[in-house]
């Protein structure tokens, strides 16, 4: 099926296209929204700026594919696979991801608040200064991603994989990384206020001059972990390991450490607690 016979029969109010092949297509612009294109396949189609807002993808193909400023807003997108596919400044909000394969796939600046993301594979995947605020990430492999700068407000990342995440800027304010793996993760500057990381895996992760305001990190594993200038002000910590981790002119004010272990760590410099700094003499 070509360009113009798949928008003539849309035009006459066709919307059923499953498990249709489309190759070397060129649809920028199109209008399709609604329809079905669920089991298909998109080789080399031009979807640049397309409307496809509340489109049903599920299990499709895509290889080779740009959606580059496509709206997908709503669409289903449930275990579709994707190679090669450029969905930057894409609209996503409300579309259902879950169980797709996005490995690779960009992604910079796409719109995917209140998207459901869950199960998703997106290692390596181009998150630049995406808006995955509110987002269900639940359970999703961000092996090697890159966020930095994204919008990760009240995103549940629960359980997620995000090791050797580049994360450095981005805002995580009230996100929940509940049993997250953050190992060797790059979280430096970015805003952790009021987030949920209880049993989550930090080992070797830069949190450099992060701002975990309030943040709940108890029983978490921070060995060897870069906590330099890091601002825990009412950080909960209790139970967690954080050996041999950099605590230089961090600041604990008013944290908790009940049973926390700072075996080998650096605190020079560091904040306590109590308001005092690590190794001043006091009168």
């Amino acid at each position: 099926m070509d360009a113009t016979e798949l928008l003539q029969r849309y035009e006459i109010g066709e919307r059923d296209f499953r498990e249709q092949s489309f190759g070397k297509l060129d649809l920028s612009g199109a209008t399709l929204k609604g329809a079905d294109f669920k089991q298909a396949s998109f080789t080399q189609v031009n979807l640049q700026g397309a409307s496809l807002n509340n489109a049903n993808f599920r299990e499709a193909q895509f290889q080779g594919t740009s959606l580059k400023g496509a709206n997908l807003e709503n669409a289903n997108l449930i275990s579709t696979r994707m190679v090669r596919v450029d969905l930057t400044e894409a609209q996503l909000m409300e579309s259902n991801c879950r169980g797709a394969r996005l490995p690779g796939v960009l992604l910079k600046q796409a719109d995917l608040a209140d998207a459901v993301l869950n199960e998703v594979d997106l290692t390596g995947a181009q998150l630049e200064a995406a808006n995955l605020r509110d987002a269900n990430l639940s359970r999703s492999n961000l092996t090697g991603a890159n966020l930095a700068g994204a919008n990760l407000d009240r995103a549940n990342l629960t359980i997620s994989l995000l090791n050797e995440s580049n994360c450095k800027g981005a805002s995580l304010i009230k996100a929940m990384l509940n049993g997250a793996n953050l190992t060797r993760a790059n979280l430096s500057e970015v805003d952790l206020s009021f987030a949920k990381l209880s049993g989550a895996n930090l080992t070797g992760t830069s949190l450099a001059k992060a701002q975990l305001r309030a943040a709940n990190l108890s029983w978490s594993t921070l060995r060897d972990a870069d906590l330099s200038g890091a601002s825990l002000y009412r950080t909960k910590l209790n139970w967690s390991n954080l050996t041999g981790a950099l605590l230089r002119e961090a600041v604990l004010m008013s944290a908790n450490i009940n049973k926390t272990n700072f075996r080998h760590a650096n605190l020079d410099n560091t904040i306590m607690p109590d308001g005092s700094t690590f190794g001043e003499r006091r009168a």
